[in-house]
């Protein structure tokens, strides 16, 4: 075993979250837990876990370095949030407020909010600006616990400034210490100035956008909002084809406010159908047959004041069920994972071991990303530690428990104690 060692703990309790299925329900039984735990990384990866007084016999001496940890502490692996809008410009707290007032979100855009208002801001913005915000806001994730970020463009609707934002993105991630995920998300709606019809635009971003973003690495995940004030399933079929071509992975802003987003997700082997407030028994079956992980964003539930996605039929019915924060100016403004998936938890009615398991292990496979989300040997060393001797606390709590430590690769990026 050679490079840099690290031993961390004891831990009260570690959170495993392996040999669970990524679809279908889990008791809180199937949850294993790892008692007066200890961490063995290597490098970036974990190396093994055990026991720490055994591990601390075994490797004390050997040029290992030993974090003791004291008092309770219990260990998650780090939190994945697989659907953000965090980059953008401007404001939308006028919106927020409109909507609590009694307006709808269409009588909104049509008084110019909605999301040409944060098009126009992004577009004024600079790339650096975008970036800075970007770091700001990515920032709060990481403090409560999130090690990778999925984050969407979309606030351009051109090509130019939709490449504007992929680099600003691009910028952000090279400075953070977590993981961003970008996805292109040209196709949110049709811009209000562009000169052409719906398939016009769609054509541009796929012929001209679409090659740029394969030979400068800017994304390898395409995005379209499908609904009755963005785009149809027959109008996004040939942009999600050509993506497919050309080796994309493909997610969709599904069944919102209307059904049909989720099964063109089915049809294109979407890694991801997000939202489903509006998804039918009908919808959830199929889901549930597919390999499309079904992503709730009750951040959005909560922003809009409507339902939640139906994520305990979802998991009855045997679908896969991730949970993401949906931060963004507009529909989702907390941005807190963990106290969203708690929420959503309550009021759906699903087990601790449910919850925790769409904002790890299932919210990674909604990224397509099989070296995260679980704390086992050869996986990244992304952890979150909280202050307690019992991970039900986590919970219980209702994201009022925060992270007192966070590790991503294995090197600490935030202590609480220290600010």
């Amino acid at each position: 075993m050679t490079g840099v060692k690290k031993l961390i703990g004891p831990f009260r309790q570690v959170i495993p979250m392996t040999g669970l299925p990524l679809k279908g329900a889990i008791p809180d039984t199937e949850l294993a837990v790892i008692s007066e735990a200890g961490i063995l990384v290597v490098e970036d990866k974990i190396d093994s876990i055990g026991k720490f007084s055994e591990l601390l016999t075994d490797f004390k001496g050997t040029g290992t370095e030993i974090i003791r940890l004291e008092g309770d502490h219990v260990c998650l692996p780090g939190l994945v949030d697989a659907h953000t809008h965090i980059c953008f410009g401007g404001s939308r707290a006028n919106d927020y407020a409109l909507r609590n007032s009694g307006k709808t979100y269409l009588e909104i855009a049509k008084a110019g909010g909605g999301i040409w208002d944060t098009v126009t801001q992004t577009r004024k913005a600079t790339k650096d600006k975008l970036a800075k915000h970007t770091v700001k806001l990515a920032k709060r994730h990481f403090k409560n616990g999130t090690t990778t970020l999925e984050v969407k463009s979309g606030y351009g609707l051109s090509v130019d400034e939709e490449l504007k934002m992929l680099y600003a993105i691009k910028e952000a991630n090279e400075i953070l210490p977590i993981d961003l995920i970008p996805t292109c998300l040209a196709a949110h709606m049709l811009p209000k100035d562009y000169p052409g019809s719906v398939d016009d635009y769609l054509t541009e971003i796929g012929t001209v956008l679409f090659p740029k973003l394969r030979e400068e690495g800017l994304a390898h995940r395409i995005d379209a909002f499908i609904e009755e004030s963005a785009f149809s399933a027959k109008q996004i079929a040939p942009y999600f084809k050509r993506a497919k071509d050309m080796g994309f992975d493909v997610t969709v802003h599904a069944d919102q406010f209307s059904t049909g987003g989720s099964e063109v997700a089915i049809q294109f082997d979407a890694l991801s159908a997000d939202h489903l407030e509006a998804s039918t028994q009908k919808e959830i079956e199929l889901l549930a047959k597919s390999k499309v992980i079904a992503t709730a964003l009750p951040g959005a539930s909560l922003g809009l004041g409507c339902n939640f996605a139906p994520a305990r039929k979802i998991l009855d019915a045997g679908g896969a069920l991730a949970i993401a924060s949906d931060h963004n100016p507009g529909s989702a403004p907390m941005g807190d994972l963990l106290t969203q998936a708690t929420i959503l938890g309550a009021f759906e009615k699903l087990s601790n071991t449910e919850v925790l398991a769409g904002i790890t292990f299932r919210a990674s496979a909604a990224l397509n990303l099989s070296d995260r989300g679980q704390l086992a040997k050869g996986y990244l060393a992304d952890l979150a530690v909280f202050h307690t001797n019992n991970y039900s606390e986590i919970l219980y709590n209702q994201g009022n428990l925060k992270p007192c430590m966070v590790w991503k690769n294995g090197e600490l990026i935030f202590d609480r104690h220290k600010g």
